[in-house]
């Protein structure tokens, strides 16, 4: 079989999603890998999948890994098919998992949201993935509505006929993990990160069973005061040179000093937009790993808290048996 290692680079036809034969940028292996961003960036369709294993030496009975991945399509009216595609991340440990839905910015399944879903159920978290790229009512007019709604306009408007198909979309998302069967339907969280951080803020407000929202340098909102409906508490990961980062981190703290939004900001004063996605110049390495640090403790701490703590044992207090009386004197005998 002849080497095909650098074909993929410099041929554009392998379309967003294929699975061919190359190299992955992040091992370095060559192997099946999935084209993630056309001629940027690969990942390997192994690893994602998480069937490593099947390279594995090991005999039967070896520990099962620490989640599977599967396609799946679950039933909302935001399509004319009454279905839309996502990807399912779900731990193997049998208990039951609160649920993580990542909501994907207008670009579809990135990096980033890849790289949050395969960490966050690695944790026990049970991830889902909304494929918007591959969701047949969604398209360029999404995409392009909310970038120049972001970038022209001060904000994306929560009302815009756009923004609440998407909203729509991901409302049913939220819906079918929750009902699954090893879910813990009261704990149930949202992440997203630039646009889906915006869609995940926007969702929060119009639910108030989730029970924690994190997003990582959102675009801003209009109106901001659409913020006093979030009732769960956020986790706002700030990329310093970002400056819509920077706008909609001021409205979270004008909901927190007005409306007692809880928030928790994690900062990265030198960080820019999109530097957690590994296939981005702006990615920052140390910046990245301890801001994806900082979101899981959040999530454990919000969705995992640990058992209480068992009652003391009672200690039965004893008291003292008094001495007994000393004896009398004997009478010596006659």
């Amino acid at each position: 079989m002849p080497r095909d290692d650098d074909r993929l680079l410099p041929d554009a036809s392998p379309s967003f999603g294929s699975g061919v034969i190359g190299v992955c940028d992040v091992c370095g292996r060559r192997q099946a890998v999935i084209v993630l961003q056309r001629e940027r960036f690969k990942l390997c369709v192994i690893d994602f999948l998480n069937k490593a294993w099947l390279e594995s030496a090991a005999k039967p009975g070896a520990p099962l890994p620490a989640y599977l991945s599967e396609r799946v399509w679950y039933p909302t009216e935001a399509t004319r098919e009454g279905k839309a595609p996502a990807v399912l991340l779900v731990p193997t440990k049998q208990v039951r998992h609160p649920a993580l839905l990542v909501t994907p910015d207008v670009y579809g399944l990135t990096t980033s949201v890849l790289d949050a879903a395969i960490r966050f159920a690695r944790e026990g978290f049970e991830v889902l993935l909304p494929d918007v790229g591959k969701t047949s009512s969604v398209g360029p007019r999404d995409h392009l509505s909310l970038r120049v709604e972001a970038r022209f306009r001060g904000g994306i408007r929560v009302e815009a006929p756009r923004t609440d198909h998407l909203r729509h979309l991901f409302r049913d998302a939220l819906s079918y993990v929750r009902g699954r069967e090893m879910i813990d339907t009261e704990k149930s969280g949202l992440f997203g990160l630039s646009y889906g951080g915006t869609l995940a803020t926007i969702l929060a407000g119009a639910d108030r069973h989730v029970a924690a929202l994190g997003v990582a340098y959102p675009a801003p909102l209009r109106p901001a005061e659409y913020l006093r409906l979030v009732t769960a508490p956020v986790a706002f990961v700030d990329a310093g040179a970002d400056p819509a980062s920077r706008a909609s981190r001021a409205q979270f703290e004008s909901a927190r000093d007005h409306d007692g939004l809880s928030v928790t900001f994690f900062d990265r004063p030198g960080a820019r937009h999109h530097f957690l996605a590994r296939d981005m110049r702006s990615y920052d390495l140390a910046a990245a790993e301890s801001a994806w640090s900082d979101v899981i403790s959040f999530f454990r701490q919000r969705l995992m808290p640990p058992p209480p703590r068992p009652p003391p044992v009672p200690v039965r207090l004893t008291v003292p048996t008094p001495p007994a009386p000393p004896a009398a004197p004997s009478v010596p005998a006659a």
